[in-house]
């Protein structure tokens, strides 16, 4: 579990040190390109990322190679992060990520290596890991 532990924390602390951006500073509304996200739907794609997450360490303590489809452009597009306030889209993004704390924190030991939609190397540690390296390094595109 240690290797856990450590995603936790390493999950922590990304969110930690985000928040410490002057967030008044950012352009989060500009779209460097008509087909680009900006900054402001980067974290609405992170608030995704951390939805369809959520829903596979969950359903992972109790099934296995269940099928969950994530059409990333569709689902920004459909929750219209864009014209949202950001003060809302970033609360939205610390909520879930507390929740994915939570349940990460309290995980099955022996549930950690199950995997879903038929890969098996998408265990739930594999999966944690790579939430916190993706959402690294769309942080790093904000500031």
């Amino acid at each position: 579990m240690s290797n856990m532990k450590d995603t936790i924390n390493s999950l922590i602390d990304t969110i930690e040190d985000f928040l410490k951006i002057d967030q008044d500073a950012v352009d989060w509304d500009t779209k460097p390109a008509p087909d680009k996200w900006s900054k402001k739907e980067i974290v609405g794609h992170l608030i995704d990322s951390a939805q369809i997450n959520l829903q596979r360490f969950v359903r992972c303590t109790y099934e296995e190679d269940f099928k969950l489809k994530y059409a990333q452009n569709e689902w920004v597009t459909a929750q219209q992060y864009q014209g949202a306030d950001i003060k809302e889209i970033l609360d939205l993004w610390i909520l879930l990520n507390r929740q994915i704390i939570r349940v990460l924190g309290y995980y099955p030991a022996n549930r950690l290596q199950v995997s879903y939609d038929g890969d098996a190397t998408h265990t739930v540690e594999w999966v944690a890991d790579d939430y916190v390296r993706h959402m690294r390094h769309h942080l790093a595109l904000i500031g």
